[in-house]
């Protein structure tokens, strides 16, 4: 797992592998596909959860109670053939991953490309 450069991304992550194995092992299998497409991603906290960006955000990783909701800042305009994108706001559109198989299902690298 890539040590996060930032304190309160390491913090956040240290919180949730305390409180819930299965949803760390998510977050830490989410950011691996982040920083083996795009090395040069920058994360930090904000909104409750670890923002990606490059020159601007481009996504985000949240934790909810049931799942682990992958946002894309400018996901209207991601190509989505099995219309796996959730959301119906102006720009945003996000990934709901309940399970390590959600990953794959939901195609969660093809998006990532898009994202970066």
């Amino acid at each position: 797992m890539r040590i996060p450069k930032n304190e309160k991304v390491q913090q956040f992550l240290e919180d949730i592998m305390m409180s819930d194995e299965c949803k760390f092992d998510i977050l830490k299998k989410l950011r691996e596909i982040v920083f083996k497409l795009c090395p040069a991603v920058n994360e930090r906290m904000m909104y409750g959860g670890i923002m990606f960006s490059l020159d601007d955000d481009f996504g985000g990783v949240f934790v909810s109670k049931k799942h682990i909701s992958f946002e894309f800042s400018n996901g209207y305009q991601f190509n989505d053939p099995k219309k796996l994108l959730e959301g119906t706001g102006k720009f945003r559109r996000h990934l709901k991953i309940k399970s390590q198989t959600d990953i794959k299902n939901k195609e969660v690298d093809f998006f990532v490309k898009q994202a970066v």
